[in-house]
């Protein structure tokens, strides 16, 4: 058995978000914006009616996860396995700042390489350790239930990638959820993959 639905949502706008910083695992409040999208995107996934909710325990995570929480009466479940990649040194600077102080990792990164020397976390222990979390929530519930999962821009992209059977560490092929964007993905029915995507980066704002 295993959930029929599963909602991979991003949290809102956060001030590193506005400002072009890599936020990582930093814990970071939403911002007034942030707050705005998450109050008018749980009211739209509420017509779910989530079985559970499921969030990363970083702060931004979880006040996106409440607002919807408030709506249906679900209390989200913080688990540390969704907090977003960790980006290492990388974390608070923006993209201007990391391009001057690691040049040449920075040149990496921007081709789609893993950054060297910086303390980050591969993209396919990032997607692996995402998806493992999704499969198992979603295996202890049923074809009728909905999961709900908060999570963050790398995480939910690199774990879908992983979901979807393909590699993380070298297929980029979907695009980033825009804050408070959510995907869908169901049950495959006994084909491969696993799971199948049906909607992506979908939202209200």
């Amino acid at each position: 058995m295993t959930a029929g639905t599963v909602v991979l949502w991003r949290h809102g706008q956060t001030d590193y978000n506005a400002t072009g910083r890599l936020q990582g695992q930093i814990d970071i409040p939403l911002n007034s914006d942030g707050v705005r999208q998450a109050t008018l995107s749980g009211t739209a996934l509420s017509v779910f009616e989530p079985t559970r909710i499921l969030t990363s325990d970083l702060s931004r995570a979880r006040q996106t996860a409440q607002a919807l929480a408030e709506r249906t009466g679900v209390e989200p479940i913080p688990e540390p396995r969704l907090r977003e990649r960790n980006f290492g040194a990388w974390e608070g600077l923006t993209h201007p700042e990391i391009e001057q102080g690691w040049p040449e990792a920075y040149a990496q990164w921007r081709r789609g390489e893993e950054p060297i020397g910086v303390g980050a976390e591969t993209r396919t222990a990032c997607g692996l350790r995402v998806a493992e979390t999704v499969r198992e929530a979603a295996a202890e519930l049923g074809p009728e239930d909905v999961l709900v999962v908060v999570a963050h821009g790398a995480a939910i992209g690199l774990g879908l990638t992983v979901l979807l059977d393909l590699d993380p560490a070298r297929w980029y092929g979907i695009s980033g959820l825009a804050n408070c964007g959510w995907s869908l993905i169901h049950p495959n029915s006994g084909r491969e993959p696993s799971w199948r995507l049906s909607a992506h980066n979908l939202g209200v704002d």
